[in-house]
């Protein structure tokens, strides 16, 4: 066991490096210049040059570049410290992500930001899909061949091939036109609240439709794992030693099929839990809602190289994350193992 969890934790940090490498370098080779993004004709080179040298985007982003004290490899003369690449790696170890080139704001207080927004929104989303789709998938295999399996089957298969910013504008619709919902934001603009408690009333109605949307869309992917893996599992002969002793089929689901069925949707949950953070960018959009979808769609259009390295990382050791904490879940669900 000891073994098998410090191979698995060796290959996460091996990934986050190589994560850690691809981001500094990906954004760099986007085309233009973010210290012209600024489109002002009254702004001169001088200005220019001002904003390239503020922001380090004057110096070099690898290459060797002459120092007083320089570090000689080979006939290269290199001085980290005086690269893009170099800083950046001493302001992550530092815990910086650096300063947006649009705001002027620090880049961590930029994504904490938009992250609890995002995790209160797509968070909630996860936790009804995954009750709702073990629920379905469970009732489904159970009452396999029957009415009941075959409109699951439909409707999990149609849930999850929605388009989900059509599905989104779908609710949106039906939602405001209907129920008199909020068509999009995060709380009431302008609203004078008599109570915190009055506050977070208006959020969760703003929370009502993008979370319903979420749910649906996942929930069908959830119940399909599911009802595929206990209905392979009853045809396990374990299971027909089950039923030959006599037990009733809840409780070979209970004690048999769904520990076992678990492995897999283990590994697809941590997958989608990974990129919850992330943010589902079209719900957020269709929505309003400001998470980090959103500020990694604006990122883009402005060349904001350190909103989106951010973004891209937190997402990046999100699913390595979720991936590892899976693997040991796995340690712990499969007694295979554990034995070796």
């Amino acid at each position: 066991m000891n073994k098998y969890i410090l191979k698995k934790t060796g290959w996460a940090l091996l990934t986050v490096v190589f994560v850690v490498l691809l981001n500094f370098f990906l954004f760099r080779i986007l085309p233009g210049d973010p210290a012209r993004m600024v489109r002002d004709p009254r702004l001169k080179q001088d200005a220019i040059a001002a904003l390239r040298e503020r922001f380090g985007l004057d110096k070099p982003v690898i290459n060797c570049v002459e120092t007083i004290s320089p570090l000689k490899i080979g006939s290269c003369v290199v001085n980290p410290l005086e690269t893009q690449f170099g800083r950046y790696i001493i302001n992550l170890l530092q815990g910086e992500l650096g300063t947006s080139f649009h705001t002027q704001r620090p880049v961590t207080q930029i994504l904490s930001e938009n992250l609890i927004n995002t995790v209160l929104l797509i968070g909630a989303g996860q936790i009804l899909s995954i009750i709702l789709g073990i629920l379905l998938g469970l009732i489904a295999a159970w009452k396999s061949r029957t009415v009941i399996d075959y409109a699951a089957l439909l409707g999990s298969l149609t849930a999850w091939s929605l388009p989900t910013f059509w599905f989104g504008m779908v609710l949106l619709f039906w939602g405001s036109s209907q129920f008199g919902l909020p068509i999009g934001g995060k709380i009431t603009a302008g609203g004078n609240f008599a109570s915190e408690w009055d506050r977070w009333l208006d959020i969760g109605r703003h929370m009502i439709l993008p979370t319903l949307t979420y749910t649906i869309i996942y929930a069908g992917e959830y119940t399909l794992f599911m009802r595929s893996a206990i209905v392979e599992i009853f045809a396990e002969d374990y299971v027909l030693t089950a039923k030959a002793k006599g037990l009733n089929t809840f409780q070979i689901l209970r004690d048999h099929a769904l520990p076992n069925a678990l492995l897999p949707t283990v590994t697809i949950v941590a997958l989608n839990l990974g990129f919850t953070v992330a943010g589902a960018i079209q719900i957020e959009a269709v929505f309003s809602w400001p998470g980090l979808g959103q500020a990694i769609v604006e990122a883009v259009g402005r060349q904001d190289y350190p909103v989106l390295q951010g973004a891209f990382l937190l997402l990046a050791v999100s699913v390595i994350f979720a991936n590892l904490i899976a693997d040991l879940l796995y340690s712990y669900l499969d007694p295979r193992i554990q034995t070796g």
